[in-house]
């Protein structure tokens, strides 16, 4: 394996303000990858417009074929940040328009590449903002077989295509979680439910691997609803999770975000050891997980 850097007249990036990573990574039998520390795409799925998709220009590696927005990581710089910063550069994709939902990884040991599927939560138009493009497009998930694919995204679509109806989803029934250790959480439950929160949220932002959620191998970023009852409710929102205030029971609460999530499509786990609410949330179509599942993947309290 050998690094090598671009030509001085590469017209990517003005030589001035190339990043370590834009480097060639070339395997001893020639095949040559993008990105010194690997490289990562966004494939961004909006409901009702499809797959973006980048037309890239004839000059750039295998020119000419339709690829996802990307490009080489950053040293240090995870697969998924490298994505969505790449993405914004190339096709104008603002962070905030997007939510992670699961990241797969190709390891050539050499050389990975990290595909982010991600979920468009607020429209937008995409922009030709990098030398690459020639053009941007939004393409019907039934479409995108048809055109003229990067070798690469081609190999690797039909995986992608099978996953982009897996939506997982957990709810956390806080009281429960939170009760199954006795550190004095009932002198302050809005504490407890707090601390808690700022757990899941690092946990949900960090991704769980597949297995953890019985789903194929990669990273999974679920949709986290946390239901708070009594002293907790006064606990603050966390950014990442969805706290739902239970207004009455507790678990008649959980029972009807698990059906609603349920009804949207979303492949449901409920964090409970209550015995009678697993049954009602799985009666609604929902799998169980005990509070062990969850502290056990949880960091460690601040």
């Amino acid at each position: 394996m050998t690094i090598v850097p671009p030509a001085a007249d590469d017209p990517r990036r003005p030589e001035a303000k190339r990043d370590a990573g834009d480097a060639w990574v070339v395997a001893d039998d020639g095949t040559r990858y993008w990105g010194r520390f690997g490289a990562a795409g966004l494939l961004a799925l909006d409901d009702e417009r499809g797959i973006l998709l980048q037309h890239r220009v004839a000059w750039s590696h295998f020119g000419g074929t339709w690829g996802l927005p990307g490009g080489a990581r950053h040293e240090h710089e995870t697969a998924c940040d490298a994505a969505l910063r790449e993405a914004a550069e190339e096709a104008g994709v603002p962070r905030r328009a997007v939510r992670a939902r699961f990241l797969s990884t190709l390891d050539l040991e050499i050389w990975t590449y990290g595909t982010l599927l991600a979920d468009i939560v607020t429209p937008f138009e995409p922009v030709i903002s990098d030398p690459e493009s020639r053009e941007l497009s939004w393409v019907p998930v039934a479409d995108v077989d048809t055109y003229p694919l990067h070798p690469g995204f081609a190999e690797s679509w039909p995986a992608l295509r099978a996953l982009l109806e897996v939506r997982p989803a957990v709810v956390v029934d806080a009281a429960n979680v939170v009760g199954s250790v006795p550190d004095g959480w009932w002198r302050d439950r809005a504490g407890a439910a707090s601390r808690l929160l700022a757990r899941i949220a690092s946990w949900a932002h960090d991704g769980v691997p597949g297995a953890a959620l019985d789903l194929p191998d990669g990273r999974w970023y679920p949709e986290v609803s946390v239901v708070l009852e009594g002293a907790a409710r006064a606990a603050a929102d966390e950014p990442g999770v969805h706290v739902v205030r239970a207004e009455a029971a507790g678990d008649d609460t959980i029972v009807a975000e698990t059906a609603r999530l349920v009804a949207a499509g979303r492949r449901v786990s409920v964090v409970t050891a209550d015995r009678e609410l697993a049954g009602r949330v799985a009666r609604v179509g929902a799998g169980v997980h005990g509070p062990g599942w969850l502290r056990e993947m949880l960091p460690a309290d601040a």
